[in-house]
């Protein structure tokens, strides 16, 4: 029998929720460095007399260096592993995060943004292709899913850390940064919880470890269940173990080679729209409710309302996405997002603004669940990592051209605008994603990815 068929078998059960755990947790910290970057612009423009065009700088520092860091990691996750790539990006973020909180001036400040994003960056490209490597197919979708939803704790803790910390502590912009870094300590416990994909150790030929590690989380399902594991597939689609070394060229090479271009340019679409649309919202919220009249303190508050609409819009993704199959829950919450993005465009009022915001983001922060559960499933496991990487570093262009994009425009379009622009981008993903998008619900990763038809299981594995 081969690993693969005895590894997707598997019930959830505690093993699984653990990984969801600890990947959740690096995402709940990347959502909050991304997110906390809204709340210290007012606070920077105020002590370097900053102009919009700086601020809409410092709100695409951290998208800037998220793109190069999914780059990086995507590249690195296919060759040295994914576990060693998660763990330098968390202790790398937390670092530049420091520094960023006592930065002495703006320049220092905006390389610091810059470098932490490239921390945050690389651990958000890497979590979803490496724990999607261990999740059953029948429950891939939600599961992938609701570990995008812990981004949304992230959101919701950076519009509390902004209005308890930043608006009411001396410094506290500063203090907000610190705070930001304190995940390092889940280093210790990453290093001994955490195990390495046996799809990645199979690539590199390492048999024996992948082995052990099936052979555990077999051990500690049939132990967390109680019941005796299910049979093995009489019938699987064979992994490929003799694969190219990933490079940016080789992998740019087979994704946009004939066999792959269509799901690459609808992957890459989908990211950028969704992306675009994301951080020109959010980066710039607080700063939108502030010109239309609202103090600083309420506008964290009405963040705050805004924020927590990102737990259900996740969490109901997550859900419909067993249910629906991934790309029409991407395109039933693109839908939404538009609409909602002109609702917005056409309210005035403080409280019709934050409600037309929430719905907004339920709608986009769904779509963002549908999307990391997508992803990893149209790219092989030789360059899953790098394929999920790349993707994201190409929404990432979207997210370092919406702050400064909407930071000019909303000069010359208003409020209504800049939100009329937000919605023509999120129509387009929706037809993207409706006319040219695979359906992957229930199928293994193999029989998505992987060269070969499926074959009989008939060789087995040493224990």
């Amino acid at each position: 029998m081969t690993l693969l068929a005895r590894l997707d078998r598997l019930p959830l059960s505690r093993p699984h929720y653990l990984l969801l755990l600890i990947g959740g947790l690096g995402y709940t910290f990347d959502g909050m460095d991304s997110a906390v970057v809204a709340f210290l612009l007012p606070s920077a423009k105020e002590v370097w007399g900053l102009s919009n065009g700086q601020l809409g700088l410092i709100g695409s520092a951290t998208p800037f260096g998220f793109l190069f860091g999914a780059i990086a990691a995507g590249l690195l996750g296919d060759r040295i592993g994914r576990k060693k790539v998660m763990m330098y990006a968390l202790a790398f973020y937390a670092v530049f995060s420091v520094v960023g909180a006592f930065s002495p001036n703006y320049e220092v400040f905006l390389v610091a943004r810059i470098l932490a994003g490239a921390g945050a960056g690389a651990e958000s490209a890497i979590i979803a292709p490496f724990l999607s490597e261990f999740v059953p197919a029948k429950r891939r979708g939600w599961f992938v899913g609701a570990l995008a939803g812990f981004f949304s704790f992230g959101f919701v803790a950076a519009a509390l850390i902004g209005r308890f910390v930043v608006s009411a502590v001396p410094e506290g912009w500063r203090v907000a940064q610190v705070v930001t870094a304190l995940p390092i300590v889940l280093l210790l416990w990453w290093r001994r919880s955490l195990p390495e994909s046996p799809r990645f150790l199979l690539t590199q030929g390492r048999t024996d470890e992948a082995e052990r590690v099936v052979a555990k989380i077999e051990r500690d399902v049939e132990k967390a269940t109680g019941k005796p594991l299910p049979p093995v597939p009489e019938t699987v689609t064979e992994p490929l173990t003799k694969t190219p070394k990933v490079g940016l060229f080789t992998a740019l090479k087979f994704l946009w080679s004939p066999k792959m271009a269509r799901r690459t340019a609808v992957i890459w679409a989908v990211w950028f729209v969704i992306t675009f649309s994301y951080y020109g919202f959010f980066s710039w919220i607080p700063t939108l409710l502030v010109e239309r009249g609202i103090t600083v303190t309420k506008s964290f508050e009405f963040s705050i309302i805004i924020y927590l609409a990102q737990v259900p819009g996740y969490f109901s993704a997550a859900w419909l996405s067993e249910r629906l199959d991934r790309k029409h829950t991407i395109a039933l919450y693109l839908a939404g997002s538009a609409v909602s993005a002109f609702w917005l465009s056409q309210m005035s009022a403080p409280w019709s603004i934050t409600l037309a915001g929430a719905v907004l983001s339920f709608f986009l922060n769904g779509t963002y669940a549908g999307v990391y559960s997508y992803t990893p499933e149209v790219f092989p496991t030789w360059i899953r990592a790098t394929g999920t990487g790349l993707s994201s570093a190409f929404g990432r262009v979207g997210s370092i051209l919406a702050p400064t994009i909407i930071g000019v425009s909303a000069a010359s379009l208003g409020f209504a605008g800049v939100f009329g622009l937000t919605t023509a981008v999120l129509a387009a993903g929706v037809l993207c994603v409706m006319v040219f998008g695979l359906s992957t619900a229930g199928r293994s990763l193999e029989e998505l990815t992987e060269d070969g038809a499926p074959v009989a299981a008939t060789k087995e594995m040493t224990k």
